[in-house]
C-alpha cells in the first residue's frame, strides 16, 4: 500500500520535472543539471516502487539508457541536439519501459518536428540571422508526459480522451 503511494507520488514527482524542464528550455534554451540529475537519482527508487526485478527488470533499463545516451551523444556531436537534451531523455529512459521509450522518441520526434517548423517560421518572419534555437526541452516533456498519462496514469489518460 505504501509503495503504491510513492509510486505515484514519483511519477507525479517526474511530471512536475518534465513540466519545469520545458519551462525553462523555454525561456532560457537550458535544461539545469540539477533537475536531470533528479530525474535520474529518483529513477531507482521508482524501480523499488514498482517491484522491478534487478535482472531483467533495472538491466534493461540501464541498457535502454545506455543506447540512448549512445544515439544522442552522436546527435550532441553533430550539434543536432543540445547537451541538457541528452540528458533529460538519458534521464527519462530510466523511468519509462523500453517499449513506451520508444513511444516517447516517436512522440517527440513528430513534436520536435512541429516545434522546429513554429519556430522557424517565427524565425523567418522576424528576420533574424542567427542560428535558430529550438527548444527540444518541450518536445522531450510533451512526449514524457503523454507517455505518463497513457501508460503510467490509464485513469488520468482516460479521463482527458487519450485512452479508451
Amino acid at each position: 500500500m505504501l509503495s503504491d503511494y510513492l509510486h505515484y507520488a514519483l511519477l507525479i514527482a517526474l511530471a512536475i520535472a518534465l513540466v519545469t524542464a520545458a519551462i525553462t528550455d523555454l525561456r532560457s534554451r537550458r535544461i539545469a543539471n540539477w533537475l536531470t540529475g533528479g530525474v535520474a537519482l529518483g529513477a531507482p527508487l521508482f524501480w523499488w516502487a514498482s517491484g522491478l526485478s534487478l535482472w531483467p527488470g533495472v538491466a534493461l533499463q540501464f541498457a535502454v539508457a545506455l543506447a540512448a545516451f549512445a544515439i544522442l551523444a552522436v546527435l550532441f556531436a553533430l550539434r543536432a541536439m543540445g547537451g541538457g537534451d541528452v540528458k533529460l531523455l538519458t534521464a527519462l529512459a530510466l523511468w519509462i519501459a523500453p517499449l513506451p521509450f520508444l513511444q516517447l522518441v516517436f512522440v517527440m520526434a513528430i513534436l520536435g518536428g512541429v516545434l522546429t517548423l513554429g519556430f522557424g517560421a517565427w524565425h523567418i518572419m522576424r528576420r533574424r540571422k542567427e542560428r535558430l534555437a529550438i527548444p527540444y526541452g518541450v518536445a522531450i516533456s510533451a512526449a514524457g508526459l503523454w507517455i505518463l498519462s497513457v501508460h503510467y496514469f490509464p485513469a488520468a489518460g482516460a479521463a482527458i480522451g487519450l485512452t479508451a
